[in-house]
């Protein structure tokens, strides 16, 4: 799935609109699951968001995990989090102008699931999910003109799946030190917090296909 970013509001200090809610989606055994491996979240914000600045959060979550009981998502959490630090106005700066890169631990709460009102995902509703369970990998990006490298990439492919297929390996790759097999990357999207179900729609578009596996 392409998603794009747009100009953003020159602010001394941005605003949350003035970043994207953009996350890899797939399938797992396990989809809470954290890592302390600074350097390999930069790998992999690199491989799928590209020259953009921006933070990436040090954990997968179940999609039932994003959004708190108090409707605070977790790319608001990792916002909240830079804005809470003293040298705030150089952190934001660096990610204008330098392209810095950031990761956060999400705080504790997203533990804990919260389903929504659209409940299709919870296994009474859709047993497959029980056995392939979704997982979210969060990006909170700050939006420029510059083409997103996911975005890049399957423009480049065009048409071509087998032209596209290794740089999707080296995504599913490069989510092993969070996500290790068997989990695997189904796509790529923005966070709509207006429309939260069409997150639940990539999931849903692929249950036949898990049906008939």
């Amino acid at each position: 799935m392409s998603a794009s970013s747009s100009t953003p509001n020159p602010t001394a200090l941005p605003s949350l609109t003035d970043f994207a809610c953009f996350y890899l989606y797939g399938l797992t055994n396990n989809p809470y699951q954290q890592s302390a491996d600074l350097e390999r979240f930069g790998q992999l914000y690199r491989l799928v968001i590209g020259e953009h600045g921006g933070v990436g959060l040090a954990s997968s979550f179940h999609p039932y995990q994003l959004v708190n009981p108090a409707g605070v998502t977790v790319w608001y959490a990792a916002y909240a989090q830079l804005y809470a630090q003293p040298n705030r106005a150089a952190l934001f700066e660096a990610m204008t102008d330098e392209q810095a890169r950031f990761v956060v631990a999400p705080p504790a709460s997203f533990s804990e699931f919260h389903v929504w009102p659209d409940t299709r995902l919870t296994s009474p509703e859709n047993p497959v999910f029980s056995h392939y369970i979704p997982f979210v990998l969060p990006f909170l990006v700050r939006k420029g003109p510059a083409p997103l490298r996911w975005d890049a990439e399957l423009t480049q492919a065009g048409a071509d799946t087998a032209r596209l297929q290794p740089y999707l390996d080296a995504v599913n790759e490069a989510i092993r030190f969070v996500q290790p097999s068997p989990a695997f990357v189904l796509g790529f999207g923005e966070f709509d917090e207006q429309q939260p179900t069409r997150l639940i729609e990539r999931f849903m578009d692929c249950r036949a296909m898990l049906l008939s596996r």
